[in-house]
């Protein structure tokens, strides 16, 4: 009997995760993972926490804990970056991340000896890259992508220049950072220890804002200055990595430096490339035929293979194509350049409007509006309920079908 509470616990942690856009499917490796990262306990009391950021009060009525326990179990949540502890608006708040961005990766971001992280590695490689239900739902399970590709700057021309938006240059989600942090590659500390990482820098991983200030807080990052993120990024080009970071407009709050070889992000490309499972950036590379000597150097450093050399000359596959500009940087010959995509490319404004967006598309959207656990919060709905009401008709259609509130009829009939 107790083995069959003991996972009950953590299947209902698994349906609490499930309850956000981003989810995870069940299977016995993703119980393996979080019966590592939980105890039975920190799963019971998980599974029980809002959506939405939440207080120490909102905790401790819904665990039936005085203040102080319930506090005190959060902030021991906090420390195993289970939970991110915040200032928000004004308030302490904690909230329970997805698993990515969230505590998959954070269990990964710094040497720890509280869990055994190798066998942690390889339940995340089966988990991950073996079973890959998880890596098609968090990356191709919603039309709004979770994550976004940066260009290199350095390559880009004068015209390119007066072409490219702020928000998708990755020096200026640096710069604007409230918070900025450093820490280790999930990824390749992940095949470190697997014994199939490669030799770029461990320590690339940025993260901003209050998901920044928590993990330095606790020891899995180290706060840096916008000078110093700067230099990594610089070190990151010269390694050929590529800049991935949030699929947003505003307040980004991670900017990842990928290789090929490592890192999901660009492992999933190479599985669903021509699906965009990242979302491109708005440059294409041109091949310049008349001076291209077909030497292959543009080929090798592609870190999701989308070149290739074809009577001598390179050849550009557009339609998995990521425009990160790599192949620019590399040539001897100068013979790549960038051009704009013909498509206009949408970002979502900040994550509210990501979020919202994905909850739309898998019909989750209640799930964010009326969060029992937390009590609708005015200002929480008042922020999603603002997002829907931007949204182009058919999405307000689709929001508006899921709800079935007569609340939320009227909104939308009013904003037209």
């Amino acid at each position: 009997m107790s083995h069959i509470s003991n996972k009950q616990a953590y299947m209902s942690l698994e349906e609490r995760i499930n309850r956000f856009p981003q989810g995870a499917p069940p299977s016995e490796t993703l119980y393996k993972i979080l019966s590592l990262l939980f105890t039975e306990n920190e799963a019971r009391l998980a599974a029980q926490l809002p959506i939405r950021p939440f207080s120490i009060k909102t905790a401790s009525r819904i665990w039936n804990l005085d203040m102080a326990k319930a506090e005190a179990q959060l902030d021991q949540l906090a420390g195993k970056a289970i939970l991110l502890d915040m200032d928000y608006e004004g308030q302490k708040k904690y909230v329970l991340p997805p698993p990515m961005v969230g505590f998959f990766e954070f269990s990964l971001m710094r040497t720890r000896n509280d869990i055994d992280q190798k066998l942690l590695s390889e339940l995340y490689c089966q988990y991950l890259n073996v079973e890959e239900d998880f890596i098609k739902d968090l990356f191709l399970g919603t039309e709004t992508r979770f994550g976004k590709v940066f260009v290199y700057e350095s390559v880009l021309s004068k015209d390119n220049q007066v072409e490219i938006l702020d928000y998708d240059r990755a020096s200026n989600i640096i710069r604007n950072a409230k918070f900025v942090s450093i820490s280790m590659c999930f990824c390749r500390h992940k095949m470190e220890h697997l014994g199939k990482n490669c030799d770029a820098p461990m320590e690339t991983c940025l993260t901003f804002g209050t998901a920044a200030y928590s993990l330095n807080k606790h020891g899995y990052a180290r706060s840096i200055e916008a000078s110093e993120a700067l230099e990594i990024l610089h070190k990151s080009n010269e390694h050929n990595l590529v800049q991935c970071g949030e699929n947003v407009r505003q307040d980004s709050s991670f900017l990842c430096n990928c290789c090929g070889c490592c890192c999901e992000g660009m492992l999933a490309v190479k599985s669903f490339g021509a699906l965009h499972p990242i979302q491109t950036t708005a440059f294409l590379p041109q091949v310049a035929e008349s001076s291209c000597s077909g030497c292959g150097r543009c080929a090798s450093v592609c870190p999701i293979d989308a070149i290739e050399i074809k009577d001598n000359k390179a050849v550009v596959n557009e339609e998995i194509c990521l425009g990160c500009g790599v192949c620019v940087r590399n040539c001897c010959s100068k013979s790549i350049f960038l051009k704009r995509r013909d498509v206009e490319i949408l970002t979502p404004v900040n994550t509210t409007h990501r979020i919202v967006l994905q909850a739309i598309e898998k019909g989750m959207l209640q799930e964010l509006i009326f969060d029992k656990r937390a009590l609708s919060n005015h200002r929480a709905m008042a922020a999603i309920l603002s997002v829907i009401l931007r949204l182009p008709p058919l999405k307000q259609a689709m929001a508006s079908k899921q709800m079935k509130s007569v609340y939320l009829d009227r909104l939308l009939s009013k904003s037209k």
